[in-house]
């Protein structure tokens, strides 16, 4: 078989040969086939010895299902044989080099890339969304394959030298992936107080290139990553890479860390959405900081975008809320801006949907209504077109959540009884109980804008808040539940029954602890600081108010101003040494959950309410 051949001739040349030598009795056993591929076949070409085994068989079932002469019929179905002897070595030779194929391919496919496409093919021949991604050995394989080449491209030197420090890089940080997490003070998540403890700062001193350390540690002192990309203008190939790689194995170390914390599985899934959100943030901000260079800018929004599909797919991927839970300082003030643009630009799947839905309800959180539906309208068409029904129902049943806060009580009904309709057609308990809930939420709401006092009006809606939680509790569903005790909290207060309101507000306040909602802690103790004042009660309403005001501005939700207003007025009718000394009083309890940073805030943000009224 000449090398002169071009591939396709010389393994048409292979089996063609493999074919007679067993038509005249020289090959004896299925081991003899595979040694002959294996010595013929070329590393990285099998799909071309695929098509052209494919045509040797298609021309060879032809003579055979034509060729009248019994003599060569019965010599055509030998050389049929022979094929599917081809054939079966053929997938043994390839399930045991696989591997070997997938870095040959890969090599091949960043060596022929054009300069300006040649990060992006590598990211997406890494991408952790392909069926059999790479690991770590092959990556290290892949590194020494592309060396082979560095001599004559100086990107693809680069690029193999940014795996093989991004790869040392995480050796040295694995063992160090969770160790923050033992050390004194240090709560989970990415939160907390900047400085010298935490992961970014704990990771930050295990690693010795100067560019990695330096973006850990902006990171750990919550500075976002724009600047630090935009003062990065002689950052490298290498540089680049070895970044990429750090930062994507720390995240998915800490989201398999989390997903195997089976003594909290609640904890470790609010964990898990953190970190997949912390990461495609900073990737976001890495792609707005490096605008200037395109090629860099891209690929960050490459690897954004990947989290993102990999998040999407997950079970516990919050449709109904949760990302609040372990997520304070700059990175939630930001996240939802940073994720949107780029979003714009990715094509309609359902995994768009389901990031769309996240961005539509916490829009909503903070105060962006018209957003919010905007998200949400999205997500909704794009879900109903990939079949991903309880993506549908969330964003209905969202939709009506939305259309309550604008006061359009009737499109709340509406898109609840679809909502309703809908899930129990298709069996989506989580969405039939969230959609009860909004449906007896926007009546009772409705009910009192009409001014109706008909207590049957009311009870029917209160009706439906019941099965809701009947139905959450059945399920175990911690979110779903806190969503419900709030909604009963609020409608008891608007039908003036603020002792059974508190009840439930109480209960409410607990349930979004366990879940880590921060969003419907400060609503609950929002709303219980309205139910303390109607019973005229300054003591808690002073308590309850300071707490959910502060929580609230913490996620930068606009509704912090509506327990600020009430302590003011609170302010105005006991005096303010009465209501300092109230504050003062409950200061252990309020230290307790917010620290001294929140308590000595509280006194600030009253101010700041005073001064934009």
């Amino acid at each position: 078989m000449s090398d002169s051949l071009p591939l396709r001739d010389r393994y048409l040349a292979l089996i063609d040969e493999i074919v007679q030598l067993t038509l005249q009795g020289r090959i004896s056993s299925v081991e003899m086939v595979y040694q002959m591929l294996q010595k013929g076949l070329v590393a990285g070409t099998g799909e071309i010895f695929e098509v052209a085994l494919s045509d040797r068989a298609s021309a060879i079932q032809t003579q055979v299902d034509s060729e009248p002469d019994e003599v060569k019929k019965a010599k055509a179905n030998r050389s049929l044989r022979a094929i599917k002897t081809i054939q079966t070595q053929w997938q043994r030779y390839r399930e045991q080099n696989q591997a070997i194929e997938a870095i040959a391919s890969a090599s091949q496919a960043i060596t022929t890339a054009s300069a300006d496409e040649r990060l992006a093919t590598f990211l997406r021949l890494t991408d952790p969304n392909l069926k059999n991604p790479l690991n770590l050995s092959q990556l290290q394989q892949l590194a020494k394959s592309l060396q082979q080449f560095a001599q004559f491209d100086a990107d693809i030197a680069q690029i193999s030298q940014g795996i093989t420090r991004g790869l040392t890089a995480w050796q040295r940080l694995q063992e160090h992936l969770v160790s923050w997490m033992y050390e004194q003070n240090q709560a989970l998540g990415f939160g907390g107080v900047p400085g010298e403890t935490g992961p970014w700062a704990t990771w930050a001193k295990k690693v010795n290139s100067d560019v990695p350390q330096a973006l850990l540690r902006t990171l750990a002192v919550e500075q976002s990553a724009i600047p630090f990309a935009e003062t990065q203008r002689e950052l490298t190939l290498s540089d680049w890479v070895e970044i990429s790689i750090i930062l994507q194995y720390l995240q998915r170390g800490l989201v398999s860390w989390f997903d195997q914390q089976t003594y909290n599985i609640q904890a470790g899934s609010k964990l898990s959405i953190s970190t997949f959100l912390t990461f495609a943030v900073i990737w976001s901000q890495l792609a707005s900081g490096w605008q200037s260079q395109t090629v860099y800018s891209n690929a960050a929004s490459q690897i954004m975008l990947q989290i993102l599909r990999t998040f999407a797919q997950r079970a516990y991927f919050p449709l109904y809320g949760g990302i609040f839970a372990s997520f304070s300082g700059s990175y939630l003030r930001d996240a939802l801006d940073y994720l949107d643009e780029p979003l714009s630009k990715v094509a309609r799947t359902q995994e768009k949907a389901r990031i769309l839905t996240l961005l539509g309800y916490s829009q909503r959180a903070l105060g962006q209504y018209q957003r919010s539906i905007q998200f949400h309208e999205q997500a909704l068409e794009i879900a109903r077109n990939a079949g991903d029904r309880p993506c549908e129902i969330a964003n209905l049943n969202h939709l009506s959540r939305t259309y309550v806060q604008e006061q359009n009580y009737t499109e709340a009904i509406n898109q609840s009884q679809r909502a309703l309709m809908l899930s129990r057609q298709t069996g989506d308990r989580t969405g039939e109980a969230n959609a009860l809930v909004n449906l007896g939420y926007s009546e009772v709401m409705q009910a009192q804008k009409l001014e109706q006092v008909e207590p049957e009006t009311y009870e029917m809606a209160i009706n439906y808040l019941e099965q809701g939680l009947n139905l959450s509790e059945k399920l175990a569903d911690i979110q779903s539940k806190a969503l419900c005790l709030s909604s009963l909290g609020i409608a008891y207060l608007v039908i003036q029954k603020p002792e059974t309101a508190i009840k439930y507000l109480e209960d409410g306040f607990k349930t979004a602890q366990i879940s880590g909602d921060l969003y419907l802690q400060g609503r609950n103790l929002a709303y219980l600081a309205e139910a303390y004042y109607h019973l005229q009660n300054p003591e808690k309403a002073v308590y309850t108010g300071s707490l959910g005001m502060y929580l609230l501005e913490q996620i930068a939700s606009r509704e912090w101003r509506q327990p600020a207003g009430l302590l003011i007025i609170l302010q105005g009718q006991i005096g303010t040494e009465n209501f300092q000394n109230l504050l003062l009083q409950h200061r252990p309890k309020i230290i307790a959950i917010i620290g001294i940073d929140g308590y000595d805030y509280i006194p600030k943000l009253l101010t700041q309410y005073q001064e934009s009224t």
